[in-house]
């Protein structure tokens, strides 16, 4: 399976506090194992996966448990609930969300967070990434529909869930990944439906949704690059963007533009705040100057 979005950190700075520091990560889909080497190469952490707590009673993609809290929230309570498991000062989690994209809202969209906890340092971090999902769901009337919307979420890659009649529907089978358990799971709904309708969606849990798994890896770099950069007045890592200053000039007609032209970093810890220029120093596209393109 290809995760795509390849990127190889160098080799973790001998300065980093977190080089050798052992990391609980409450996870119980798998995902310590495309989190715990990317954080290894950045900083040279050891993820290790913390087990004894069912993160499904936080929420669970399938609606049949909400969660409670936001997005950040819910990855922060996994995260602290982990270090008070392992006795690690130091805690990992990751949440997933998706909905219409932001641009158009036309396609599925995955944004995944990862939030790194340390409780000496009283400092949180978070990485983030986003793009488009593997989240679709369907109404099949008959199997025919439903073989042909497997093969278009590419399954068995992708794994599917199966309920009677529609989508909050308590009868349900989850982790479909062969077609002779989707051709007996798609039986039993329709005996059990109302209508001989069957509600069928890709299965959204990282192990089951290698479109999700990409995002999360690349969630785990932009991390990993936070947590690299060190505060050159205290050390401290996160040492990252705040602010974004527009004015970039447009390439026509020298006028300074929305597009940004600078950027502001700033410690998580002592405030220190620091203006660098953007590496692309290559004037604004027309098209986004108020004055060429009013």
């Amino acid at each position: 399976m290809s995760l795509g979005g390849h990127v190889t950190p160098h080799a973790p700075p001998a300065r980093s506090p977190y080089r050798g520091q052992r990391a609980a990560f409450l996870t119980q889909h798998g995902k310590e194992d495309i989190v715990g080497p990317v954080l290894q190469g950045f900083v040279g952490c050891l993820v290790e996966r913390v087990a004894g707590y069912d993160t499904d009673l936080l929420g669970t993609f399938t609606r049949d448990v909400a969660r409670a809290g936001t997005q950040l929230e819910a990855a922060r309570r996994k995260a602290q609930i982990g270090m008070e498991l392992s006795g690690l000062p130091v805690g990992l989690a990751s949440e997933g969300s998706f909905a219409p994209d932001p641009f158009a809202g036309m396609f599925p969209w995955n944004v995944e967070l990862l939030v790194f906890l340390d409780k000496l340092l009283g400092l949180e971090v978070v990485g983030v990434a986003q793009g488009r999902a593997n989240s679709a769901q369907i109404l099949a009337a008959s199997w025919e529909d439903a073989e042909r919307f497997a093969h278009a979420v590419r399954f068995p890659d992708h794994y599917l869930v199966v309920r009677p009649d529609h989508d909050g529907d308590p009868r349900i089978r989850k982790g479909i990944a062969h077609w002779s358990e989707l051709k007996a799971a798609y039986d039993w709904a329709a005996a059990q439906s109302s209508g001989g309708r069957v509600f069928i969606e890709v299965d959204l849990r990282a192990y089951a949704n290698p479109t999700r798994l990409v995002n999360i890896r690349l969630a785990a770099v932009d991390l990993g690059r936070r947590l690299a950069s060190l505060c050159p007045v205290c050390r401290t890592p996160g040492f990252w963007v705040v602010e974004s200053i527009a004015g970039r000039p447009c390439q026509a007609c020298g006028a300074p533009t929305r597009e940004t032209r600078a950027e502001v970093h700033g410690c998580l810890r002592c405030g220190h705040r620091l203006t660098r220029d953007c590496e692309d120093p290559a004037p604004a596209d027309p098209a986004r100057c108020d004055y060429c393109n009013p």
